[in-house]
């Protein structure tokens, strides 16, 4: 299905026209997800500068061509028909420290905030120590663990809107909350966010990190062909950190022990799913509706999905 085929207003071929460096066709998206699947994207761009990336949304919104903008693809289930117009993923990047501020572009990779502490000796970001994904899509999930989340030490950061404008906002504007933020709804692009911390003791830190990232390799080991947990755990304020793991009702209705086509879910914790090697995006959807409805036929309570899906499933 090439280009020509379905750029039936033209809008494709003016996009391209505009940044012929940038612009690729028809290109597999399943390289770009750690399940290892997908279809194409009908239009591809790697964005690596925040000018880029903002004449880019000026453009796409001027063409009216639909767009998503993907990360490191850690957390995303992308359809095995692909995307009808324009993903762009977002590998800008850059960082730095001042005083107990860093601030940190959203293309880089998570570890890579926790580190740069670590090195800078200030404390508050070990909670996300092992935490797969880019700093864009921790902070549009709001991702944590262990009782802290990403919220709870950004001051602010720069954001640019679908029409390319950039502006900068205090935390209060995202609206945090487990697992969201605003902008899932408004769909704006984090650009960058710059979190406080506190002087802490280097050695200490260090030592904090080695033992989150030991225990999130026995809990939650990073597998191939997986997006690690794959529901939201429930909020529960008996529970430790108030959430209710959503592992421990996948135990009880039997998940470890159910496949779908190619997928399978992982034997040493049922809230991750695995491609087995064979599976396809559907296969994924599959099994993970299969969950959702005995977990609400056991228990009472509709899984939110964890990952995020990309294109038409249906």
């Amino acid at each position: 299905m090439g280009i020509n085929y379905i750029d039936k207003t033209g809008a494709y071929k003016r996009l391209k026209d505009a940044f012929p460096d940038l612009i690729e066709e028809q290109v597999s998206l399943a390289q770009y997800s750690s399940f290892g699947v997908g279809g194409p994207a009908d239009l591809f761009a790697r964005v690596r500068t925040v000018d880029q990336l903002s004449s880019l949304l000026k453009t796409v919104s001027e063409l009216e061509i639909p767009f998503a903008v993907i990360g490191l693809g850690t957390n995303l289930l992308v359809a095995d028909k692909g995307y009808r117009g324009l993903v762009i993923q977002n590998i800008i990047k850059g960082l730095e420290v001042s005083g107990s501020q860093i601030t940190i572009a959203s293309g880089e990779d998570y570890m890579t905030l926790v580190n740069a502490a670590t090195e800078a000796g200030l404390t508050g970001m070990e909670f996300a120590a092992g935490i797969w994904g880019a700093v864009g899509g921790a902070v549009v999930g709001n991702a944590g663990a262990y009782g802290s989340e990403i919220c709870d030490v950004m001051v602010k950061a720069e954001i640019a809107n679908r029409q390319g404008v950039i502006r900068t906002e205090k935390t209060a504007y995202f609206e945090f909350a487990y697992r969201s933020s605003i902008l899932k709804k408004t769909k704006e692009i984090l650009v960058s966010a710059t979190v406080k911390l506190k002087s802490g003791n280097k050695v200490s830190i260090a030592a904090r990190v080695k033992e989150i990232l030991q225990i999130r390799s026995e809990k939650h080991p990073r597998i191939p062909n997986s997006a690690g947990s794959f529901f939201k755990n429930i909020l529960d304020s008996t529970q430790p950190y108030g959430k209710l793991p959503a592992g421990k009702l996948l135990d009880e209705v039997g998940a470890k022990e159910l496949s779908y086509g190619g997928a399978r879910v992982y034997e040493k914790h049922a809230n991750i799913l695995i491609n087995s090697g064979t599976a396809t995006a559907q296969d994924i959807r599959k099994l993970a509706d299969i969950l959702k409805e005995r977990t609400l036929e056991k228990h009472g309570i509709t899984l939110e999905e964890e990952v995020v899906s990309l294109g038409d499933f249906e």
